[in-house]
């Protein structure tokens, strides 16, 4: 019982840590400037 809880934090952490580098990644490689979306919710425009 001790063994398999110390197995599920462990791969809750290793989780967490490849979820953390993916929206780091995601930030870092954004363009710069000013987005604009048009979908079915109309236009938005964002400054990133």
């Amino acid at each position: 019982m001790k063994q398999n809880t110390l197995y599920l934090i462990i791969g809750a952490l290793v989780v967490a840590v490849i979820a953390l580098g993916v929206y780091v990644y995601r930030e870092q490689t954004r363009p710069k400037g000013v987005e604009l979306k048009i979908d079915d919710k109309g236009i938005s425009i964002q400054q990133n």
